[in-house]
């Protein structure tokens, strides 16, 4: 992280300056916002937190609790959600308090007692090299602190507004904020008789299952009807299962249970399978509790025991996967590719509002905090002027396929575990359809298709690993300046800036035929898209944010050998930046593990929310000013 650029001053450098706007907000509710968004789960949080990256953008966070989430609900932050906080500056914090997954056991039917279980394996729970970043349990409370946190640091000061509920969304023509949401008042979910409206530009419904706001512009979630029912139990427990403290896919003869253990040491939740012939009377009659739920589970784990102290939190979901077919208020007759630009999107859903699944394959928090950043860096970009608004289509189109997929694997996942152990072929079969599905868990399998935000493959042979529309994968490497060992991908912030990555060629960087010094002189020249596409004021790396890896060691270039667009002046005192270029990590170089190309380099341009965008040799400048007129605004 760095800081300082304005000036030094004491205290926390990581809580940012108050922006001008924030002393003339009052308490109350304002009449106009540029974004409304309704719902403070993940994925309003998610969204809030992006969009308080934006000083200038008014952001209204509304949620009909009384307060904050105390407890409960999802737990597991994917790796790639992992990846998400560190944009963020909130990896590490997560990581210190979590509960990391290392490995994972899976218990069958002993052959030689078929009621009791025994251990059939053993594996690791993420895949060698598929992310820096740990696969960690996490109460989803505590997520939304992380957010929050950031939010009321960030120069915005953005805080949620509770005890609102938003019971209408209409949408007008001819105004600067033509969403009207209609909002009752309310204390423990019951109104009070007060209402209000507020207008805005852009409105988001983060609402949950029963979203308001997917109602109020006629979608509808369409799928399967429940057909299963779970329990879950966080408890403090005493216990003589051995892998209490490990992931643990349990199937017995009495049903199923995922052991997943909880941050702290002695938390632990319990996803526990519940019969619809043999737990029949207490689903009908709406009977069950935790008691009953904690019978379940002994039931299951025989002959090992678990005598619960404590119910942290407990609840009964029914399985039911559901999509809609669009996440924004377009009309399903208007294509997202059409360029007819007079039909753009006002109102959007995400996470829960247009997409439901199992909680086993810990997938539902994970996917709705991802839509959430999707869009945030869309609207924000938008808002702030440097996006065309056309970018906004790319939204549905692109999440609403990552959700059907999801579906799809979730009803599988979700019958592949509830399936009854039979044959010796059977038990081995999870084991190995969980092994085999472990990219799509972590979160780092989603491709988004070619679209204005995202190229197609023409030049992909020159960095093999880092394919347009996958996610950028991360490697270590040397920064060059102070020598500092560091991951490339965590120099990106989520501050909505796109990245070029300049992969050198071998020649040395202060060599005159190296390509990465001509490139340099392109894109600090006036047909550069920096030129052409950064506001006046602006700092030159806020729009587009460049980057260098060089091929030599990190002792073999001096930092007078860069040229000035790695060493660009900022801030009020034109202070320089020299953390915008590094050096191959010994151990690990990065040249050979993304597999990019060593006679030629290439240039690698990756997206706000850190998807691959474009792979471009080293002197292509005409396709890559091209790609970003069709994204970006000339200044």
């Amino acid at each position: 992280m760095q800081f300082y650029l304005d000036g030094y001053r004491p205290g926390d450098p990581f809580v940012e300056r108050p922006h001008a706007s924030v002393a003339d907000r009052g308490g109350d509710l304002p009449d106009t916002a540029d974004v409304v968004i309704v719902g403070c789960g993940p994925a309003g949080l998610v969204l809030a937190a992006q969009l308080a990256q934006f000083p200038g953008i008014r952001t209204v966070i509304l949620d009909r609790r009384d307060g904050p989430l105390e407890v409960g609900q999802a737990d597991g932050v994917a790796c790639r959600t992992v990846e998400m906080f560190e944009a963020f500056g909130l990896a590490g914090r997560l990581i210190d308090e979590g509960y990391q997954v290392n490995e994972v056991t899976f218990w069958q039917p002993d052959p030689g007692d078929g009621s009791s279980i025994t251990r059939t394996g053993r594996i690791d729970d993420v895949e060698e090299g598929l992310s820096e970043m740990p696969h960690m349990i996490v109460n989803q409370a505590r997520m939304l602190t992380y957010l929050r946190d950031h939010m009321r640091r960030s120069s915005t000061r953005a805080e949620p507004y509770y005890g609102l509920h938003a019971t209408d969304v209409r949408i007008g023509e001819g105004s600067e904020y033509p969403v009207t949401v209609t909002v009752d008042h309310v204390e423990g979910f019951e109104p009070t008789g007060e209402t209000s409206t507020i207008r805005a530009k852009y409105v988001v419904g983060c609402d949950g299952a029963r979203s308001g706001v997917r109602k109020a512009i006629g979608r509808s979630l369409e799928g399967d009807a429940a057909n299963s029912s779970w329990g879950v139990l966080d408890v403090l427990a005493v216990t003589d299962f051995p892998d209490i403290r490990l992931k643990s896919a349990i199937h017995s003869e009495h049903g199923s249970v995922l052991v997943i253990p909880r941050e702290g040491g002695y938390l632990v939740r319990l996803y526990i399978e519940l019969d619809n012939e043999r737990d029949a009377e207490m689903l009908r009659e709406r009977t069950v509790t935790p008691e009953k739920l904690a019978a379940v589970a002994n039931r299951i784990l025989h002959p090992y025991t678990l005598e619960v102290k404590q119910v942290g939190w407990w609840a009964v979901y029914e399985i039911g996967q559901r999509l809609c077919r669009r996440f924004d208020d377009v009309p399903d007759d208007i294509p997202d590719s059409t360029a007819d630009s007079t039909r753009l999107p006002r109102v959007f859903i995400a996470g829960d509002a247009c997409h439901t699944h199992s909680a086993k394959a810990g997938q539902g928090m994970n996917v709705s905090m991802a839509d959430a950043w999707n869009l945030g860096w869309k609207l924000g970009t938008v808002l702030r002027g440097t996006s065309r608004p056309e970018v906004l289509r790319t939204y549905s189109a692109e999440r609403q396929e990552v959700a059907r997929e999801l579906i799809e694997f979730d009803r599988e996942f979700a019958a592949a575990f509830s399936t009854r152990p039979g044959q010796d072929a059977d038990r081995e079969e999870f084991q190995r359809y969980f092994r085999q599905q472990g990219r799509f868990t972590a979160g780092v399998a989603v491709r988004y298709e070619p679209s204005i935000v995202t190229a197609a493959t023409t030049h992909q042979h020159l960095a093999e690993g880092f394919p347009a529309g996958m996610r950028f994968h991360s490697a270590p490497v040397i920064r060059l300046a102070d020598a500092k060992p560091v991951h490339l991908g965590h120099a990106a912030r989520a501050d909505g800036a796109w990245r070029l990555y300049a992969f050198a060629d071998r020649v040395h960087p202060a060599a005159p035929g190296s390509r990465l010094r001509a490139l340099a002189g392109f894109l600090g020249s006036e047909k550069s898209p920096l030129t052409r596409f950064t506001p006046a004021g602006a700092e030159p790396d806020s729009v587009i944010d460049v980057r260098a890896v060089l091929q030599q060691g990190h002792r073999d270039v001096a930092v007078a050998d860069l040229p000035p667009v790695l060493l660009p002046r900022k801030g009020p005192f034109g202070l320089t930046d020299y953390e915008k270029t590094f050096c191959p990590d010994p151990a690990t170089d990065v040249f050979d593990l993304r597999g990019v190309s060593r006679d030629t380099g290439c240039l690698v341009v990756v997206r706000p929310d850190q998807y691959v965008a474009h792979v471009l040799p080293l002197d292509a400048y005409e396709e890559l000013t091209g790609f970003f007129d069709g994204v970006l605004v000339e200044v």
